[in-house]
């Protein structure tokens, strides 16, 4: 019984080997920045479609309209219709994302809406409250959502009562913009109250 030690064989590499280095080589050559900075016509193309996507949700019903009770359902993907730019402030000597609000938001503008979501008390002493698209975990505040995703609620006087963390509420009022004022939030629901649809 011969007890030879056994023979490792390397990979061979053939020029296919080269081939596919030269294929990644010419891929990263390739400028594809269009995929991330699109043209004009193709942000006119997105906006377009975005905003076929969203109308049938902002459609106020007809019988009764006039009437204070009367509110247009505003929905958390009519608020993605906004675009967001860092814009340096020197005073703060900071960045923050300054919101270019597209057609649709800028046409609920001074509205009567409702919208449903998830208490956030973000200061009980200031009796601040915002409404989130996402509970706590997943808040603009705490998790990887954006600013579209809360809208802050304005009471008449103070709050009616002490809301708590991620209840989920439907509250009606009238509908503001607010893309200046970095110490408030980009969606304002002005003499806000809970509401059932």
């Amino acid at each position: 019984m011969s007890s030879k030690p056994a023979r490792i064989s390397l990979p061979q590499f053939k020029s296919n080997w080269w081939m596919v280095i030269m294929g990644v080589v010419a891929l990263s050559a390739l400028d594809l920045s269009s995929y991330c900075h699109p043209s004009e016509e193709g942000e006119r193309a997105y906006t377009a479609i975005k905003a076929a996507g969203m109308l049938p949700d902002i459609r106020i019903a007809a019988s009764g309209a006039g009437e204070a009770e009367d509110y247009a359902e505003l929905t958390w993907r009519v608020l993605e219709d906004v675009d967001f730019k860092d814009v340096y402030i020197e005073e703060l000597d900071a960045y923050y994302w300054k919101p270019t609000f597209g057609d649709i938001v800028n046409g609920l503008e001074g509205k009567e809406v409702h919208i449903t979501g998830y208490m956030i008390p973000v200061d009980l002493d200031e009796d601040f409250y915002v409404l989130s698209r996402y509970p706590f975990a997943n808040c603009f505040f705490c998790g990887g959502a954006g600013p579209e995703s809360v809208i802050d609620l304005r009471f008449e006087g103070k709050s009616p009562r002490v809301y708590q963390t991620d209840e989920r509420l439907t509250f009606a009022g009238k509908f503001r913009l607010n893309a200046d004022d970095v110490y408030q939030m980009n969606y304002i629901l002005d003499g806000a109250v809970e509401h059932t649809p």
